[in-house]
């Protein structure tokens, strides 16, 4: 890419999840386990936190959209818990079900779960390489 063309990336803003319903996407993100910045209806938004950083996860309600299973394959949302299998219990123990069970990666262990409209979130660890994980 030509410097006329180029710009710097400066980190994520926000990832945007579409939901069918704003009110129970909001009730499933926070049996999850994430706590809600902000809840706008009249916009349609709902923002969640992620750690201690500014951008999280944007519900974005968007008429029409129903219940669907993920398709496959589709984009996944990856966030660092500091162990995934414990996350997968707890999601569990909240009535949310995995796609599968958790699975070893090359840096730990990881358990994704899908919405009701099919957007796919991940809880990955580095249990196995914790020099690359944050700190806590």
């Amino acid at each position: 890419m030509s410097d006329d063309l180029s710009y710097e990336l400066l980190g994520f803003d926000n990832v945007v999840l579409p939901v069918g319903d704003l009110g129970e996407a909001v009730g499933f993100y926070e049996r999850a386990g994430f706590a809600v910045a902000f809840h706008f209806d009249e916009a349609g938004i709902a923002l969640l936190r992620v750690g201690g950083e500014t951008p999280g996860i944007l519900l974005r309600h968007e008429d029409g959209m129903g219940h669907r299973p993920p398709p496959w394959p589709s984009p996944r949302v990856w966030l660092e818990v500091p162990d995934a299998r414990v996350a997968a219990r707890r999601l569990a123990e909240a009535g949310i079900a995995p796609l599968d069970a958790p699975f070893s990666v090359a840096t730990g262990w990881t358990v994704e779960v899908a919405d009701p409209w099919g957007n796919v979130v991940g809880f990955t660890d580095y249990t196995k390489r914790p020099e690359l994980g944050r700190r806590p």
